[in-house]
């Protein structure tokens, strides 16, 4: 059985599998994700712009949402334009050193926008539950630490977990049954005893994805508790329009996600998580900016004074 070779460059190649489908289907899919790839990068490059500019959004909760969306547009840099080449491209074939530049940073990346998601719903319930002291509680320096903590620990768990992935040695054909190099096709290729690393995986997992996701259900709890305690109907509805685009967002990410990752490798389906992985990677980071652009008010009319400032008035 032939052994990966870290010495030797032809030997460290991966082969990238894609999807197997005829010339003009892979076209037809290049086409089609590379729209969403755009649509994407101007959704959230948007909402970055915007919650930078107008004056009314320089709150925390705009605050998050923007470097959330700063988070996205470079997750999906560092999966999607590889996938479109691979769309086109005869030769897939991706070095052991970039494979792994790539898990590295879609795991920091993943990682950090699954931090981020939980202290943004610690916002929303310090924003709820003690609205009086929201501005006290989540002063500037707090908000900067909760986002270097975020970014922080997911870039260092990322480190940890990508060395024990490509410390294993690999072997055959070194064929990844994926669209870029993730964790469940890169155990497949392992030519030893991989339950360490299964386990290293779960409990990663369980500190990316499990603890925030829990995290945010608990916070929720009383924020629901809070709103239910509210007299009139329509500051209810108010309330809870303003966690309802995080609260959609928060359940798209983690469910793909605990979907991929939380299982034992026995119950791996390589083809079945590709599909998944497609949606997560490229599907729903189009979804998040039209979620908040369009179930928030305050987005909508940030938009609105700055299309007229920029274009009504110099007609005008």
């Amino acid at each position: 059985m032939e052994t990966l070779n870290q010495n030797s460059s032809h030997e460290a190649d991966f082969l990238i599998l894609g999807f197997n489908a005829g010339e003009q289907f892979q076209i037809m899919l290049f086409a089609l994700f590379l729209l969403m790839h755009l649509i994407t990068l101007s959704g959230h490059l948007t909402i970055v712009a915007v919650t930078l500019i107008d004056p009314a959004l320089q709150t925390p909760m705009y605050f998050f949402l923007r470097n959330l969306s700063s988070i996205e547009v470079c997750y999906t840099l560092a999966i999607v334009p590889k996938m479109l080449t691979n769309f086109l491209a005869k030769n897939r074939k991706v070095s052991l050193i970039d494979c792994a530049t790539q898990m590295y940073f879609f795991i920091a990346l993943g990682g950090a926008e699954c931090f981020l998601l939980a202290v943004m719903s610690y916002d929303r319930y310090v924003a709820i539950c003690n609205p009086l002291r929201y501005a006290v509680v989540m002063s500037r320096n707090l908000c900067m630490q909760l986002l270097v903590m975020a970014c922080v620990s997911g870039f260092t768990i990322s480190l940890g977990l990508t060395t024990l992935i490509f410390r294993m040695p690999f072997c055959g054909s070194h064929e990844v049954n994926h669209f870029f190099c993730d964790i469940p096709p890169m155990l497949f290729l392992a030519c030893s005893d991989t339950r360490v690393n299964e386990v290293a995986v779960f409990l990663v997992c369980m500190m990316i994805l499990l603890i925030p996701f829990l995290l945010i259900l608990v916070s929720y709890v009383f924020i629901a508790n809070s709103i239910f305690r509210i007299r009139y109907a329509e500051d209810r509805k108010k309330a809870f329009s303003t966690c309802a685009a995080h609260l959609t967002v928060a359940m798209l990410h983690y469910g793909c996600a605990i979907f991929i990752y939380i299982r034992p490798k026995s119950s791996y389906s390589l083809d079945q998580d590709k599909v998944v992985s497609l949606i997560y990677t490229n599907v729903t980071p189009m979804l998040y900016p039209m979620i908040y652009s369009l179930r928030n008010k305050e987005v909508k009319g940030a938009l609105k004074r700055i299309w007229e400032r920029k274009f009504v008035s110099t007609e005008t």
